[in-house]
């Protein structure tokens, strides 16, 4: 496995993308890896890794990257000045750079976040058509636009991808009864979808740096996500491919 720096051209700005590469040549399904508030930071080095171990080439934009280079600003501040349309050309400038790959599967990318990364996976199911399954990791403010226009919750109709999400029992954002009103919309519209909620587990459980890491929820939800990115990922892509023949 191996790990390095990509960079992408953004309107006037150059956006890093960690990748994460499986060892052979491929091609190999694709994660894009939606950072938490952090940025890309160890720990989202760290999943991308995990994803990589598992089969898939992982790609995690740095979505700071209008920042200055000496930004000191901590997370929430940055985060704060994220806008959904900008988001969104940056997570499509990710696809575009992957589907460009010769080591990619174009026909096979999946998307995950965390934290905010969960919510951006949540829009981004939506937004792009590309993406054959969405996981969301303890996404809070999905009820909330960033900038004008609606909010990821609002997109909810538009989905058109087999979403997964991750939640803690003792959370407040999202909280359970988030869990139950994204659970209730996506049955609405007839969206596929998997939830699942951990007990005795607040946000950010698997960030294992942190108080708040959940050894059980770590070791229960990931085998979920590689297997739903499995199922719906490369299973698709097998489909689409056999039917072309």
């Amino acid at each position: 496995m191996a790990s390095l720096w990509e960079h992408v051209k953004v309107d006037d700005s150059t956006m890093k993308v960690y990748m994460s590469l499986p060892e052979g040549a491929g091609p190999f399904p694709a994660v894009v890896v939606i950072q938490h508030q952090g940025g890309v930071d160890p720990f989202i080095e760290e999943m991308t890794n995990r994803i990589a171990a598992a089969g898939f080439i992982g790609a995690a934009p740095d979505l700071y990257h209008r920042d200055s280079p000496n930004c000191r600003d901590d997370g929430p501040t940055r985060r704060a000045r994220l806008r959904d349309v900008s988001v969104i050309k940056d997570v499509n400038a990710a696809v575009e750079f992957l589907k460009g790959l010769k080591s990619v599967n174009r026909e096979a990318l999946g998307i995950t976040g965390f934290c905010m990364g969960g919510r951006v996976a949540y829009l981004m199911a939506a937004a792009n058509p590309t993406f054959k399954a969405g996981v969301a990791y303890y996404g809070g403010n999905i009820m909330a636009p960033w900038g004008d226009g609606p909010s990821p919750f609002d997109h909810t109709k538009e989905i058109h991808c087999p979403i997964m999400g991750h939640f803690g029992e003792d959370d407040k954002n999202p909280s359970p009864e988030d869990m139950r009103k994204l659970d209730a919309e996506l049955g609405k519209y007839g969206k596929v979808h998997e939830f699942y909620s951990y007990p005795n587990t607040g946000h950010g459980f698997m960030d294992r740096s942190k108080s708040n890491y959940r050894a059980h929820a770590d070791e229960a939800s990931w085998p979920r996500t590689l297997n739903f990115f499995k199922r719906y990922v490369i299973k698709s892509a097998a489909r689409m491919a056999a039917t072309s023949l």
